[in-house]
């Protein structure tokens, strides 16, 4: 039975889809807005692909593509409504509940306490209790889904977590501004030097052998610099239809913030 609480998720990326895919899976209606062209590069876990493709299934999740999430009957389809609002207008029209920023943008590109009785922020670039309730650990290690009350997220260093030793070399950039024009999909083995793609013409090579853990949708427009792509050096092409670790470490943060909160079913 779904749970009365209304919850919307600002962001709909990888990190993003494991607090969802745990708020669903306890029964909470959650609605994600997203931006037009998502920059998510782990798509195939990502509830924003719905905004490329209409919908997509993350394990045994169907997020879909809605035009309007206010007239968007959850309770009848236990189904996940992705919508296009990156200013979230639609945060006034809902009056949700609880307000969670998970646009991973390493710095607060509006959310405000005043948007719910209860807003979570999950990275750094917010500061609680003056601009959020809560904020969640993101950074790996010791710290990591701690829920955050009184301080900020440890700083983003841009340096990922390391996987056989690999760290930097596991992402993939754009040489140059412009689209992705890709010779592999999500799923496919590549090794050191290979191509994986094109950017204005510009080769995108692998920096070591793995398997294509995430690649930007060729539909959205990149600059020189931005993370396009992922390379997973364990090998194993699972992973790359699996929730992380890291995210559901994260959305257990948020669980418990929810769980200590004032609300009534």
């Amino acid at each position: 039975m779904l749970r009365k609480t209304t919850i919307i998720v600002r962001g709909g990326g990888d990190l993003a889809t494991g607090t969802i895919y745990r708020l669903w899976k306890v029964g909470y209606p959650v609605i994600v807005l997203e931006t037009q062209y998502p920059l998510v590069v782990r798509r195939s876990v990502s509830v924003a692909s719905a905004i490329f493709n209409g919908s997509i299934q993350v394990e045994d999740m169907t997020a879909v593509h809605v035009t309007d999430p206010v007239n968007f009957n959850m309770s009848e389809t236990g189904i996940v409504p992705v919508a296009v609002d990156p200013n979230g207008e639609a945060i006034a029209r809902l009056h949700p509940d609880v307000v969670i920023d998970a646009i991973m943008a390493k710095k607060n590109l509006g959310t405000t306490k005043s948007m719910a009785p209860l807003v979570i922020a999950i990275g750094p670039g917010f500061s609680a209790p003056d601009d959020v309730h809560a904020v969640i650990e993101t950074k790996r290690g010791h710290t990591l889904g701690r829920a955050i009350t009184n301080g900020s997220a440890l700083p983003n260093t841009g340096v990922p977590g390391l996987m056989k030793g690999f760290g930097v070399e596991r992402l993939l950039r754009a040489p140059c501004d412009g689209y992705l024009m890709p010779v592999h999909k999500i799923g496919d083995s590549v090794k050191k030097d290979e191509v994986v793609g094109y950017v204005n013409g510009a080769e995108v090579r692998s920096q070591l052998d793995g398997i294509l853990r995430g690649l930007i949708h060729p539909t959205v427009r990149v600059s020189k610099g931005l993370k396009i792509g992922d390379v997973d050096p364990r090998g194993d092409p699972a992973h790359c239809w699996s929730i992380t670790d890291k995210a559901l470490a994260i959305a257990g943060g948020v669980l418990e913030v929810l769980m200590r909160w004032n609300f009534t079913d």
